[in-house]
């Protein structure tokens, strides 16, 4: 057998394995350099946004809301009439490295430039040289849903002048090769901060406040900092990698848009580069302030939500809020329960969630919704329970909050 065909039997094994249908290579094409290009596509979670479930890899048609009005994410197979099949590597470069497309379009942030700037030129030109081994899909996109004046795309030029600077990956010498792997990973490929940082009244990242979490579509993305009350700096190196790996660890259960991520991104990358992100995450210091003190257990709410949890909860999560092991979350010393945006866990109680299904962990629970059947102060008083029982500290949930979200998720659906 020649070297071509068993370059091209190798690719096409490889597409089975991806779900993503690669076409015969080129004699000169090189398999490493595309596989390297299909792992920058997989770290940068490329097929989150630029696939419908059930659709074709990279077709585009997923819709992205944001605080401006909704955009759809494009076609990027090579097809020639609704995709990247007339771009240029210099094109991708660009769209990537400035936020501007092919033609001089510019792009809004929900395309994450703002972190793929840093990208390195080797794994753009790996990335797009994966990309034109995908099977071409003739599939129109209509990106730009903005109401005006959002939709006028100039606009970004203005954005980018006040938040937007390209800017080269800069590693920290005094740091390690595996830290600045992980640090890489995180600000580049992984462009964590677009969920996890707070942003400003103009939807650019707060970096003052970098991975101290953010509220996104009425899910909190919580710290990913070594915040010991709020974030992860009560995990270890390694549960922090079984987490990414496989969706669960010795605490909590990947669910919502992070289950998405561990799917489709991080429980395909290799234990070496989970484990730099994790050394990464854990290295980043924390905000400074005092933590609140608990409500007290003879108060109102705490009383109130105590019998809801024992009649609710206590089943699955127990009397001591420590759960079961890779079942049902641990809610005591959670960093999610105890972050200052009740969001995500107001969320799980009304909507219920299921928890990622991953090859190391293929079991994804699920816990069912209780919106249905709790009133507004039901959750509020529980949720306030939660968040301040078992040493947790957290500000009490007001009726408001709750149906803040209600409404969100009525909307949604």
């Amino acid at each position: 057998m020649t070297r071509t065909r068993l370059a091209i039997a190798a690719a096409l094994m490889v597409s089975a394995a991806s779900a993503v249908t690669t076409p015969a290579l080129a004699d000169d094409q090189d398999f490493t350099l595309i596989e390297r290009g299909r792992y920058v596509a997989t770290a940068a979670d490329c097929v989150a946004c630029h696939s419908l479930p059930g659709g074709k890899p990279y077709a585009g048609g997923a819709a992205l809301q944001t605080p401006f009005g909704m955009l759809v994410a494009p076609n990027i197979t090579p097809d020639r009439e609704t995709g990247i099949g007339n771009w240029t590597e210099e094109d991708l470069r660009r769209t990537l490295r400035e936020g501007i497309g092919r033609g001089g379009k510019r792009l809004y942030p929900a395309m994450p430039y703002p972190a793929y700037t840093r990208m390195t030129d080797d794994d753009i030109h790996a990335l797009w040289v994966y990309l034109q081994t995908l099977e071409p899909v003739s599939n129109a996109v209509e990106a730009n849903q903005l109401p005006f004046p959002f939709n006028i795309r100039l606009l970004m030029a203005g954005w980018n002048l006040l938040n937007f600077e390209p800017e080269n990956f800069k590693p920290n010498p005094q740091k390690s090769e595996e830290w600045n792997r992980g640090a890489y990973l995180v600000q580049a490929l992984g462009h964590c901060g677009t969920c996890h940082t707070p942003k400003s009244a103009l939807g650019a990242d707060d970096n003052d406040r970098a991975l101290q979490g953010a509220n996104l579509q009425a899910w909190y993305a919580p710290s990913i900092t070594a915040d010991k009350r709020q974030g992860i700096g009560n995990w270890s190196v390694d549960q922090l990698t079984a987490y990414l790996k496989t969706g669960a660890n010795h605490q909590s259960l990947a669910s919502g848009p992070m289950a998405e991520e561990i799917q489709n991104s991080s429980s395909k990358m290799t234990d070496a580069d989970l484990k730099a992100i994790a050394t990464y995450l854990l290295d980043q210091k924390p905000p400074e302030g005092k933590a609140p003190a608990p409500l007290a257990a003879d108060d109102a709410r705490m009383r109130t939500g105590g019998a809801v949890y024992t009649d609710t909860c206590m089943a699955c999560h127990g009397g001591d809020g420590k759960g079961q092991t890779f079942l049902f979350p641990t809610l005591a010393g959670s960093g999610l329960v105890q972050a200052d945006d009740p969001a995500t866990l107001i969320r799980l109680v009304l909507d219920g969630s299921r928890a990622v299904a991953t090859d190391d962990r293929p079991t994804g629970p699920a816990m069912p919704p209780l919106g249905w059947r709790l009133t507004d102060a039901d959750v509020a008083a529980v949720v306030t329970y939660i968040r301040n029982s078992w040493n947790n500290a957290a500000p009490p949930v007001s009726t408001g909050d709750v149906a803040k979200v209600r409404k969100t998720l009525a909307e949604a659906n």
